[in-house]
């Protein structure tokens, strides 16, 4: 799978596996306290495992030599979403297993990709694994920069609330508040 360093894409499974165990746990954590029934939250920890697959196609759009990425590049890229969705959809997923991964990078506000969808527009598991996606993101070491601690990730995101749905993001405070005072890490380590 992709990461970034600088601008180059470099693979390391071992870390994309961990991410994805990371989203996987923390949506599952945020659809139960969302009240969602128990098959619909495991159907987020599936997603959220797989959220990030379509990178693994990506060596074939993007050559990792530049730095910067060309601008084909970095369309390529955010295809991801897309080449997971194609990669999964005969494969005995739900659709919405699928549609969580397809739209994951949708912002509430409608300023993200593949389809610029708003709002409620935005299917639920989505807008879940966005907000896991991108503290996993944060709380992650990275070749470009050391992991943020949960509560400097969770400032973080404030800043960019717009970019989540309130209710999915309040829930996911409650989760990692919560994980906190058991002085649990599983989700910021």
């Amino acid at each position: 799978m992709a990461e970034m360093s600088g601008k180059v894409i470099r693979y390391n499974l071992e870390t994309e596996i961990k991410h994805g165990m990371k989203v996987s746990n923390l949506a599952y954590a945020i659809g139960m306290e969302m009240g969602l029934l128990q098959e619909q939250c495991y159907e987020l920890a599936v997603a959220g495992m797989l959220h990030d697959i379509g990178k693994l196609r990506l060596t074939r759009y993007v050559s990792g030599e530049r730095n910067p990425l060309v601008i084909e590049e970095i369309k390529y890229v955010r295809r991801h979403t897309q080449l997971g969705y194609d990669a999964l959809k005969d494969r005995g997923y739900s659709e919405f297993v699928l549609k969580s991964i397809y739209y994951h990078h949708e912002n509430y506000d409608g300023s993200g990709y593949p389809e610029n969808l708003s709002g409620e527009d935005i299917p639920l598991g989505s807008r879940i694994l966005r907000v896991c996606d991108t503290y996993a993101a944060l709380t992650e070491k990275r070749p470009y920069r050391d992991a943020f601690d949960c509560s400097t990730a969770v400032r973080m995101m404030i800043d960019e609330v717009k970019n989540f749905d309130m209710q999915v993001f309040l829930a996911f405070q409650r989760v990692v508040h919560n994980e906190e005072e058991r002085g649990e890490t599983e989700l910021c380590s």
